[in-house]
């Protein structure tokens, strides 16, 4: 995941009317399976009078991702797995959408059901802002006092975030880079203070 992929920035919504029928789709990040289930659930609490559901999950992305789907209730294949194709044809991870259907009193049939639940996944996702999500690690660093001005810059210069200072003996200071960041800031570090400063990562 060094290069990163993209996540969901916000909540998007869509609408969609099919034959009376109201389809209300949302879409949101998901970093873990509970944060899926969590929107899932919110979806039902805010929208108890809908018929059904119906929801899709990608935690991850590429090798590394857990999916989830649900026809909640419609006829089997209708519905999780059309929103699920258009979850993978997206090219974003971290991503649960949730569409909930009000009937409006005409079947549409198996294959009205797969375009509308493909389609309402389509347009809310149409609408969404994403962000690029970059694999972070953690490096912890110990220094005397002289350096700590100099490595302070060194960190905001290489796009890292301090987490933690201890002002002791020494300054002990636990600092968060994006991976791709973290060989040059680590060679400058100990460049810039002829080798008495040598981050060490974290678990």
């Amino acid at each position: 995941m060094s290069g990163g992929y993209l996540i969901p920035a916000d909540v998007a919504r869509a609408e969609l009317i099919i034959r009376r029928s109201r389809f209300v789709s949302a879409v949101q990040a998901a970093s873990s399976v509970a944060d899926a289930r969590a929107a899932i659930a919110t979806a039902r609490d805010s929208m108890p009078d809908a018929n059904h559901h119906v929801y899709a999950f990608r935690v991850g992305f590429g090798n590394t991702v857990t999916e989830g789907m649900s026809d909640d209730g419609e006829p089997t294949g209708t519905a999780g797995p059309p929103t699920l194709a258009v979850l993978r044809g997206a090219g974003i991870g971290d991503i649960v959408i949730v569409t909930s259907r009000f009937f409006g009193g005409t079947k549409l049939g198996t294959g009205g059901l797969v375009r509308a639940y493909a389609e309402a996944a389509k347009q809310a996702i149409r609408s969404l802002k994403t962000e690029l999500k970059v694999e972070k690690k953690t490096l912890g660093l110990e220094m005397p006092y002289a350096h700590y001005n100099i490595v302070r810059r060194l960190i905001d210069g290489h796009n890292g975030k301090i987490e933690e200072e201890v002002f002791e003996a020494q300054v002990l200071m636990i600092a968060t880079f994006a991976v791709t960041d973290i060989d040059r800031f680590s060679a400058d570090a100990r460049e810039r203070t002829a080798g008495l400063v040598s981050p060490v990562e974290l678990q």
